[in-house]
């Protein structure tokens, strides 16, 4: 596996080594000392996650706060979507930056995206099956969020804003200076 780490400390891109022949591929998607070799972490996954959405469903952006705060490795099954990470550790030299990644089933790309992270992403083909392992349980009293199109964190979501699916719930998510306290760098 090889790994390649983005402009935000600790977050990866993840390329599995891929064998094919005329019959298909074959690709170990996760093993636990390969990855946490290549990304020097002791991440141990504890609940995994799938969810099948219509091209632009937008779910984001989103992450567990405190003692509830969750890793995540991300992977498209089926389709592509643009995934994003966004660096919301208050003492981090790239606060309020982030990274977007295009993942999908053709090229096997998976994003690691660790705690202190918010976390969401696009469909940009006609459907997509995502699916994330997280290194700890979800608990719905630490859900936090900021909005998909805070200004200030200027994400590029590709796809016209008529044409994004949100969730009435990610609507009316509080911008990142006001989750945050701080304005992004």
């Amino acid at each position: 596996m090889k790994a390649t780490e983005t402009k935000l400390k600790g977050c990866f891109i993840l390329e599995p080594k891929k064998f094919g022949d005329s019959r298909g591929y074959f690709f170990e998607s996760f093993n636990e000392q390969t990855f946490n070799d290549v990304t020097k972490t002791q991440t141990r996954f504890v609940q995994d996650n799938q969810s099948y959405s219509t091209k632009g469903v937008l779910r984001g952006l989103h992450a567990q706060a405190g003692e509830h705060a969750q890793a995540k490795l991300v992977r498209v099954l089926a389709g592509k979507v643009l995934d994003v990470a966004v660096d919301a550790r208050k003492g981090s030299a790239t606060f309020g930056q982030h990274v977007a990644v295009e993942l999908s089933a053709e090229n096997n790309l998976q994003l690691f995206v660790p705690r202190g992270f918010l976390h969401g992403f696009v469909v940009l083909s006609e459907t997509a099956t995502f699916f994330y392992k997280c290194d700890n349980f979800y608990h719905k009293d630490a859900e936090q969020g900021v909005r998909f199109d805070d200004p200030a964190l200027g994400i590029d979501w590709v796809l016209p804003h008529n044409e994004l699916l949100i969730s009435d719930k990610d609507e009316i998510l509080p911008t990142f200076t006001e989750v945050f306290g701080k304005s992004v760098k």
